[in-house]
């Protein structure tokens, strides 16, 4: 067993293991946003210390060639209609993920999401109108009005360490729901004159992709040229060709790994292990790349590029102003520059708490946010972090004097979102221990993911009843990860006393030849009431669980070894292991071992910090929940 906190992040599973995609995506996002801030920050320098040396290289046009066809941009434009495509090809990935496997696919829980992400639109747009109605300026009321994932999220991290974790998934889907309607607005109205003929031609490529989807064709190369295909044609036809990004993305499907799909793929490399040949190896690339879900597979090849070289890229070419002291006071005194500002530190927590509130009034209570109502404030502060949509629809909708103000408030904001941000977390965490819990988690009720309820006459059971916190755990006894998370187990008993702990067996036996006979064994020693005796003697003989050594184990707890053996050889454990199996199944749990905290599944490491965090939170909700 390896020192350190990655020791318990892994699984056995047929196949690589990985963390969890959403986790992934904010960590990457969060990093991405040190990346970001450099960008900008080397931007500044850049146009401050040569203004004409940096717009000349970034207009400085670069052309492709293909036969008679050229399509020639400016390095800019090609970062900004090209390389940003892939940035919102991952928005709509993620969209797509969360609508599949997270908090959206409770259809139920798109609602507030969609309600906080337009009001948190709409509300600063009408703050920039009011302040350049009447005015040429009003054409740039696009570039208020989208919030900055990369930058929120990374924000997020450095502030709200002891925010709710679905703090950070609601302030996710919003963004995306803002970023859909923002690049709505892009195409409707900051394209350049639409040549209708030609985004037909386009709409119907698109069509074609679906089409493909639909005909289970997976050659990811047949897409991508369709793809290309059509962002050509996009951007030909005078609509901004970064849609297709968010496009692709959105229609990309998610699903976890099935143990079909992974025993499967087990078999194969099994084959190849005997017989090397290059036909059995692609039969296995084969195998292992259907386990995993195309969505997954995309995140994981654009993801890393889009945060670390893309939108830091796009900051290098967009965010250069060049900095004066007249510069400054023009702009502060500018309806650009206070529109956009104020647009963003005040309109958008005001918009996301009023939609959020108004949802829920509506609804009467059937439609709650995730989380509490400080937390959603905190959440509308952040989104109030504009940058790298702002930009571009700055660069769409000004240029010239206009166009440093708009950036100066767009870079403005930023600062002070953060600022007000960080005030909001202080003042919050200055409440009463029971009126801030309130204030964080707040009252909704949590996505159940385990699809088997605990059931006290039939699961193990150690632990209190009727304790506020359940833990289950899917598990292999020969499990090697399983022996890793046993003492952590115990340990967390140790330290709750009002935790219980449930085992439901899972025995990979494609890996694991033994593993089900110990899971018989086990329920075997429940029937002579002693299962958790026999649960430790498993864990702590991991390596040493043939028949003989079984009966042994049953020797030495002091059962009835004759009772005991005769139910061994009638397979009288059988059903429950299967039960087991079966609610794994109907759970998506294709690794052990696999936890769920009150019905909701444990993502990440399992620690003995990380565990505790979560019986932390669960019990806070449970306590909230029952008052």
């Amino acid at each position: 067993m390896s020192d350190g906190s990655s020791a318990f992040t892994r699984q056995t599973k047929v196949g690589t293991t990985s963390p969890s995609p959403l986790r992934t995506f904010l960590r990457t996002e969060s990093g991405s946003a040190v990346a970001l801030v450099a960008a900008t920050l080397a931007a500044l320098v850049w146009v401050n210390v040569t203004v004409t040396g940096y717009e000349t290289f970034w207009l400085t046009d670069l052309s492709v060639r293909i036969g008679a066809y050229e399509l020639r941009l400016s390095l800019r434009s090609w970062v900004n209609s090209g390389l940003m495509t892939f940035f919102f090809l991952v928005v709509g990935l993620e969209a797509r993920r969360e609508f599949d496997m997270g908090e959206l696919r409770d259809r139920r829980r798109t609602v507030l999401p969609l309600a906080a992400g337009t009001g948190g639109m709409l509300v600063p747009v009408a703050v920039y109108l009011a302040f350049n109605a009447g005015s040429g300026a009003a054409r740039g009321w696009g570039a208020a009005m989208s919030t900055d994932t990369a930058f929120a999220l990374g924000m997020l991290a450095i502030i709200g360490r002891r925010t709710p974790p679905g703090l950070r998934v609601f302030i996710l889907t919003m963004s995306v729901v803002d970023d859909f309607l923002a690049l709505a607005v892009i195409t409707v109205v900051y394209s350049e004159s639409v040549r209708v003929p030609v985004l037909v031609c386009a709409l119907i490529a698109l069509g074609v992709i679906l089409l493909s989807w639909r005909l289970w064709v997976r050659r990811g190369v047949v897409y991508a040229v369709l793809a290309l295909a059509i962002w050509v044609v996009f951007l030909e036809s005078g609509v901004e060709p970064v849609v297709i990004g968010l496009a692709m993305g959105l229609v990309t499907c998610a699903y976890p790994a099935s143990r079909e799909d992974l025993e499967r793929a087990t078999g194969l490399f099994r084959l190849f292990r005997e017989q090397p040949t290059p036909e059995l190896e692609r039969s296995v690339r084969a195998g292992l790349t259907s386990a995993v879900s195309p969505n997954e597979r995309l995140q994981r090849l654009f993801h890393p590029w889009t945060s670390y070289v893309i939108v830091p890229l796009f900051a290098l070419a967009n965010a250069g102003i060049h900095i004066t002291g007249d510069e400054l006071a023009r702009s502060f005194s500018s309806p650009v520059t206070l529109g956009i500002l104020v647009g963003y530190v005040a309109g958008k927590p005001l918009g996301v708490l009023a939609a959020s509130a108004l949802t829920t009034a509506l609804s009467r209570g059937r439609i709650r946010p995730p989380v509490g109502w400080g937390a959603i404030l905190v959440g509308g502060t952040l989104s109030g972090v504009g940058f790298t949509v702002s930009l571009l629809i700055a660069t769409l909708a000004f240029d010239g004097p206009r166009l440093t103000e708009a950036k100066i408030g767009i870079l403005s904001a930023v600062l002070c979102a953060f600022l007000v941000s960080r005030f909001a977390t202080v003042v919050i965490a200055l409440f009463p221990r029971r009126l801030r819990v309130r204030a964080l988690l707040g009252r909704a009720e949590t996505i159940v993911d385990l699809a088997v309820p605990v059931d006290p006459a039939r699961d193990h059971v150690r632990g209190p009843q009727h304790a506020p916190v359940t833990v289950v755990e899917y598990g292999d006894y020969e499990c090697p990860y399983c022996g890793e998370a046993e003492p952590v187990l115990r340990e967390l008993l140790r330290d709750f006393g009002d935790v219980r702990y449930v085992w439901r067996h899972l025995p990979l036996t494609d890996v694991h030849v033994h593993a089900q006979i110990a899971a018989e064994a086990a329920e075997a020693a429940a029937s002579q009431g002693s299962y958790w005796e026999m649960h430790s003697m498993l864990m702590d003989h991991q390596g040493a669980l043939r028949f003989e050594h079984l009966v042994g184990y049953a020797r030495d707890i002091g059962l009835d070894t004759e009772r005991f053996q005769r139910d061994m050889r009638a397979h009288a454990g059988s059903a429950h292991v299967a039960e087991d199996v079966e609610s794994a199944d109907l759970s998506g749990v294709a690794g052990t071992p696999t936890f769920f905290v009150n019905g909701l599944r444990h993502q990440g490491a399992y620690d003995i910090d990380s565990l505790s965090t979560a019986v932390r939170v669960a019990r806070a909700r449970a306590t909230v929940l029952r008052r």
